[in-house]
């Protein structure tokens, strides 16, 4: 029997068969895929996981992580241009600023619930493809508007093309990987947006030296060379971004199959290939863990983007000129980019991503207390540390969390896009928070981002912990057993979290 039933196709073998691969050993075939390896002790197959796993990591997290970087310095760069003269030179109000910043989240999170359906229904590498190119497109055209409703229009529309990849590559790699492996993945892919905010302040007073060539100001020359960036590396996603495991073509035959098992194992399906359903969206929208974790992620992106936008802003009126205000930003960003990929690794170790969730945002809400309560420019610096190391950490955390606890094929990639669409909707609320009337102290938008964080996040999270956990325990006692009861293999399979074997990560 030939290998090309690696997904279990309607040929493939029952459980308690064997099959022979292409050298004619023969190997097992749990559910349809066979295994390489069957005839290897635990010792031997550790070995080779290690190396499948170097394999993928390689493979996929740097690029990816790239990508994101370019996205998170694309929608925010616009903090730094606001610093430099923009106002001055489309002639906009505050307000009229904020309009801008609040079209693009308007049209960000109304896309996202529907981008990881096209994701896997496109093609990973031709779906980011289109969607970086129309981007690059768009940051190139807002370097070249003479007015604030040019400005504005080209980011309704960056909205709309930049809305497919945080959600979708976050969908992408729990294709990939165990939800025990997930989490650090995650926080690796996120940190780059902390990169982004620190590399953007130093590229951003770099470029800003550029004003008068082509007889176009500083902050122009900051969306054109970073849009022209974007669309390049939008071409090289045709080649540098694989599909799902099961037609990666870096991968040996023998590899692909190992991937699917260990998914499988992981009582995960999310690989592989299956046809679009209603029944999907319906099982999404019924499933309480949808709202909770958008309410937890609204804790987190509503804040994070009021900090993005508004840090260089921030960092003026402490007395800091608008280069220096620039560079001042990167040293927050650069420590909550360690303390995410520490947290990742520290959550998938422990399974406890609801724990580590709930501590730092407590740290988060401790920095935005500090801005608030003085007027110190030294202690309010060392609170937009705390603020920002309580805040990233949380985006890619929350996000493993939720793909941890939700199975299926495409029940998961909408419950990523609802919760991920909804967090960015939040970003409207975030874009005017910080208003030119409440300088130079801002204690209306620091209160704001402090109830956020208190709110939604620490109490959203209290309340998800407690009840995955108190569902664990009923599934442990045998509770949800009738579930199951008169239902075939097959129909328990496609179950998905609601098997009642399916324990959920705290």
């Amino acid at each position: 029997m030939e290998k090309e039933s690696l997904a279990g196709s309607e040929h493939s073998p029952s459980g308690d068969e064997k099959q022979v691969d292409l050298k004619g050993d023969i190997v097992s075939a749990d559910n349809g895929i066979y295994d390489p390896d069957a005839h290897l002790s635990p010792e031997e197959r550790a070995v080779i996981e290690r190396k499948l796993l170097w394999k993928l990591d390689l493979r996929l997290i740097p690029w990816l992580s790239f990508l994101y970087l370019i996205s998170f310095l694309d929608r925010t760069n616009i903090g730094n241009a606001k610093v430099d003269t923009l106002l001055r030179d489309l002639k906009m109000t505050e307000v009229q600023y904020n309009i801008c910043l609040t079209v693009f989240f308007i049209a960000y999170s109304l896309c996202e619930p529907l981008t990881n359906v096209l994701l896997k229904i496109l093609r990973p590498s031709r779906f980011l493809t289109v969607t970086m190119v129309l981007w690059g497109i768009c940051m190139v055209c807002m370097g070249l508007v003479h007015n604030w409703q040019g400005l504005c229009a080209v980011r309704f529309f960056l909205g709309l093309a930049e809305a497919g990849l945080f959600p979708g590559v976050n969908y992408y790699l729990s294709c990939w990987y165990k939800r025990s492996e997930f989490g650090v993945r995650a926080a690796i892919f996120f940190s780059a947006a902390a990169l982004a905010g620190s590399f953007g302040g130093l590229l951003a007073a770099a470029i800003v030296q550029m004003r008068g060539i082509g007889g176009k100001p500083g902050w122009a020359w900051i969306f054109i060379l970073e849009g022209l960036v974007t669309i390049v590396a939008g071409v090289l996603c045709i080649w540098l971004v694989h599909d799902f495991p099961d037609e990666a073509k870096f991968l040996s035959d023998d590899d692909r199959a190992r991937v699917l098992r260990r998914l499988r194992d992981d009582k995960q399906s999310s690989a592989e290939h299956e046809a679009w359903k209603n029944d999907y969206l319906w099982a999404s929208l019924r499933d309480w863990k949808t709202y909770a974790f958008a309410i937890i992620y609204m804790g987190a992106d509503g804040t994070l983007y009021a900090f993005s936008l508004f840090l260089p802003t921030i960092l003026t009126q402490m007395g800091h000129s608008g280069i220096k205000a620039n560079l001042l930003s990167v040293p927050p960003y650069a420590a909550a980019a360690v303390v995410t990929v520490a947290i990742g690794y520290i959550a998938d170790r422990t399974r406890q991503r609801g724990l580590c969730n709930i501590f730092i945002s407590l740290v988060g809400i401790a920095g935005f207390v500090m801005l608030i309560g003085t007027s110190n420019p030294q202690v309010q610096y060392a609170g937009t540390f705390l603020g920002a190391v309580g805040i990233y950490p949380c985006i890619a955390n929350s996000i493993s969390w939720c793909s941890n606890n939700v199975e299926g094929v495409f029940k998961r990639g909408v419950t990523l896009g609802i919760m991920i669409g909804w967090g960015n909707l939040n970003g409207i609320v975030s874009s005017n928070i910080y208003r030119g009337v409440d300088r130079p102290r801002f204690f209306p938008g620091h209160a704001t981002l402090v109830g956020y964080m208190s709110v939604f996040l620490l109490g959203g999270s209290i309340v998800t912990y407690l009840l995955l956990r108190a569902e664990n325990a009923k599934r442990l006692q045998g509770k949800r057993d009738h579930w199951i009861e008169g239902k075939s293999q097959a129909e328990i399979d496609r179950m998905g979290d609601m098997r009642p074997d399916f324990i959920y990560t705290l």
